[in-house]
């Protein structure tokens, strides 16, 4: 086979719209590729490779026939139609929470546990955004000093949430310059200028379903249930690019100058770190990458074995679209596409 049979379920998505992209991209082997959508999406022109593509509606009869499926139309879609497609024969690779705590069912950074992939049985999780980008930064010095907590304060772009809040942000953004009113549709209260420590429904212990995710999806990357982990989980105006204050305790003392040491051979991973030039990594400048930026690096003065970073990525690019694809690309080349129990 010169290329594999692809299907994209939420095409039209901002992160659908990266799928496409980054398969151009990377030259991903597909023989033909399906874009599916919502019934509303239904006849709408996509391009793929120079040639134009009709976005079809999902129905359980559009896996027939396809080798991948990669899915980011939200949990409810992922629930119903993954199984169906995975049924079909088609590999779901899915960048919905629908799955990823399913203990059948594998959750993978390919940078850190792409061995778990083999144990798909047709349905392979993508994670979080913002803990694919932490857990990419921190497993590296894992490795070598483990872990023993982690305290993680996010800055998520309102691209996470969809196209809808990228709009709501550009619109209040103008009224509040033009000394306009705003009326929030898409957050609770106006994002613009704004930070809000709510990003998803707040749970029975006084966490957002965010921050669990964060430290429930961890422990489960690194195979590490014994890590204490503590998250805060805050939407900021900043269009694409999440950013995360986040506090390591290891296991023992590590120097800011080994970790940067291990950081700059690490894969997935970039550093910007120069305080004295006030080089860092910053959202709006790495907008469009792929890769997970490291900077501040520094001693954690309130514990002898702690140190203290600031991680930044493309959240639609690593956090999502890029991440998705790379299990694809991983899955083929140890050949386990045929491995799962459905086929």
């Amino acid at each position: 086979m010169n290329g594999y049979r692809v299907a994209i379920v939420g095409a039209t998505g901002m992160v659908g719209q990266e799928f496409i992209k980054i398969l151009e991209q990377r030259s991903f082997p597909i023989e033909s590729i399906e874009m599916l959508a919502s019934y509303r999406s239904a006849g709408k022109k996509l391009f793929f490779s120079h040639q134009e593509h009709e976005v079809k509606e999902t129905t359980p009869e559009s896996f027939k026939g396809i080798d991948i499926a990669l899915f980011s139309a939200g949990a409810d879609i992922s629930k119903y139609f993954s199984p169906i497609a995975a049924r079909s024969g088609a590999v779901v690779v899915d960048n919905s929470s629908a799955f990823r705590m399913d203990p059948k069912v594998p959750l993978v950074v390919p940078e850190i546990n792409p061995e778990d992939i083999k144990k798909h049985n047709g349905i392979i999780a993508n994670p979080n955004c913002s803990t694919i980008q932490m857990v990419t930064a921190l497993y590296p010095l894992h490795k070598v000093n483990p872990i023993k907590r982690i305290i993680v304060s996010t800055y998520q772009a309102v691209s996470g949430t969809g196209s809808a809040a990228v709009v709501e942000l550009n619109t209040q953004a103008k009224q509040v310059l033009n000394g306009q009113a705003t009326v929030p549709h898409v957050y609770p209260h106006q994002i613009a200028f704004n930070a809000l420590p709510e990003i998803d429904v707040f749970l029975d212990n006084a966490y957002t379903r965010e921050e669990w995710k964060m430290m429930e999806e961890t422990r489960k990357i690194m195979h590490a249930d014994d890590i204490a982990i503590s998250a805060t989980c805050v939407r900021v105006p900043v269009f694409v690019g999440h950013s995360e204050a986040v506090t390591v305790e290891f296991s023992s003392s590590m120097s800011p100058d080994e970790a940067r040491r291990i950081l700059a051979q690490a894969p997935g991973v970039k550093l910007l770190d120069d305080p004295a030039i006030s080089l860092y990594p910053q959202p709006w400048s790495l907008a469009g990458t792929d890769d997970v930026f490291v900077g501040r690096i520094r001693r954690d003065v309130s514990h002898s074995n702690g140190l203290v970073m600031w991680i930044v990525a493309d959240n639609l690019r690593k956090g999502a679209a890029l991440n998705t694809i790379q299990i694809a690309e991983e899955m083929i080349k140890r050949g386990w596409l045929n491995n799962g129990g459905v086929k």
